[in-house]
């Protein structure tokens, strides 16, 4: 019973997994995969199934018919062990070690070998050896063509089959078979040349689109830091010029013992509060959200990311209409789903929608290619959404608002909040609900 709740365990363990992969991961996936299970398909059919036939040529026959295949399957363990490296080496993250050809290539040598003697003694029927040399190139050839250029490995092929014929035609294997082989060495390298080379081609070239959609939007973040930057700079640049100054004139005057001093000393104190005080309300402005400002913000950065956005009925009531409390409330809610999206999705277009009912003002946004997100909040406090969207719930929580998120068919992601016109901010400044007879006042967390 355990051991079989063991392999449930493992199989939803590998569903998770695939669900918490993007599409070009699976893609990615996928691909490896096949490669890998192509190996085994030829190992195990045209590979396997001639050997049949040295069972009744005598224990020389059978010795060499185990030892093809024990050569087989090592081969086949080393190709997709350097599957991956092979991908990785094709894309230029990382290269290939050499010394890992090694083996494989004295894998190939002796898998010829032990067909031509096979071919020699009898061991294979005629068809078996054409089948035969249909399997003999696939496993060392799948990870070979990824790591050399495509000219290299078609005149080395041409080299390997050229000798495999000579080495067949020396044992006395006929014309008409020897014909045969070749046929099977031809269709075998081109098969390998084509299911592998445009497969991780195609895969490589969808990396790097990723790879600059993913620079784009850092880019979009420094543009955004390099602002701030520019704005703290403007505010504390000329203040602390000043500042200096005054401090120098002060020593000197207090040197002479001039009464002066004082007063120079009393105007950088001015000076130094009005600096901190526009320090404030720099960081306070780049902290609080605006809606209409977080809308052309997460515009500008989801279409620098490569999605489509559609905005729909912020110029209405619903948008500019909205007191500003209520506004800042939903500014907070486009910025973290913004980031979500980026964050936990593959998405190819975004909507964000608002609504006003009678007594409140709805938002919407929502994203394809999010069918693994896991909806906010789970049992017992589980919060499947994330810590960001987790703070958005308490947040319109204490302004009497509601947050939900969840998928919405097999491949949407919907996150909805609810905010009432009442929402005021409370005294320091934060959003705070209005106060009802019945309800004890609701106070926020710091913000971080």
């Amino acid at each position: 019973m355990k051991g079989l709740k063991g392999v449930i365990g493992r199989v939803r363990g590998w569903r998770r997994g695939w669900h918490e992969r993007s599409k070009l991961e699976r893609i990615d996936l996928y691909t490896r995969v096949t490669l890998c299970s192509i190996t085994w398909f030829f190992a195990v059919s045209w590979g396997l199934l001639p050997l049949g036939d040295a069972l009744d040529e005598g224990p020389v026959a059978i010795t060499l018919a185990g030892a093809f295949l024990a050569a087989n399957i090592a081969q086949s363990v080393l190709s997709n062990r350097n599957v991956a490296l092979a991908f990785d080496a094709y894309r230029g993250t990382a290269p290939f070690p050499p010394g890992r050809l090694r083996l494989p290539t004295a894998l190939q040598v002796l898998m010829t070998g032990l067909l031509v003697a096979l071919a020699a003694v009898g061991g294979v029927q005629e068809e078996g050896l054409v089948l035969l040399v249909l399997d003999l190139p696939v496993a060392f050839g799948i990870p070979y063509v990824l790591l050399v250029p495509v000219r290299r490995f078609l005149l080395q092929s041409a080299a390997f089959t050229a000798a495999v014929l000579a080495l067949l035609a020396a044992v006395g294997v006929p014309g008409g078979l020897l014909f045969g082989a070749f046929v099977s060495l031809v269709v075998v390298v081109l098969l390998v040349l084509v299911s592998a080379r445009p497969s991780v081609w195609s895969l490589s070239v969808m990396w790097q689109a990723e790879e600059a959609r993913d620079m784009q939007a850092r880019l979009a973040v420094a543009e955004e830091r390099l602002r701030f930057g520019r704005d703290m700079h403007d505010v504390l640049g000329r203040n602390l010029s000043v500042i200096a100054l005054k401090s120098e004139l002060a020593v000197e005057l207090a040197q002479r013992g001039n009464p002066a001093a004082m007063d120079q000393m009393v105007e950088v104190q001015r000076i130094a509060r009005a600096s901190q005080q526009e320090v404030r309300d720099v960081v306070r402005g780049y902290r609080e959200a605006d809606l209409p400002t977080e809308l052309m913000g997460a515009q500008g950065v989801l279409q620098a990311a490569g999605i489509s956005v559609t905005v729909e009925g912020a110029d209405g009531p619903a948008g500019i209409g909205a007191p500003a409390a209520v506004q800042a409330a939903l500014g907070w809610v486009v910025r973290e789903t913004a980031t979500n999206v980026l964050r936990h999705g593959d998405p190819r277009h975004c909507w964000i929608r608002l609504a006003r009912t009678r007594d409140a003002v709805v938002l919407e946004v929502e994203n394809d290619g999010a069918g693994a997100t896991r909806p906010l909040g789970g049992a017992d406090g589980d919060d499947g959404g994330g810590s960001g969207l987790a703070g958005l719930r308490v947040r319109l929580g204490a302004l009497g608002g509601s947050l939900s998120a969840g998928a919405v068919g097999d491949d949407l992601f919907r996150v909805t909040a609810t905010v009432p016109l009442t929402a005021r901010p409370d005294t320091n400044g934060r959003l705070a609900p209005s106060p009802e007879p019945s309800a004890a006042p609701s106070v926020l967390p710091e913000e971080r």
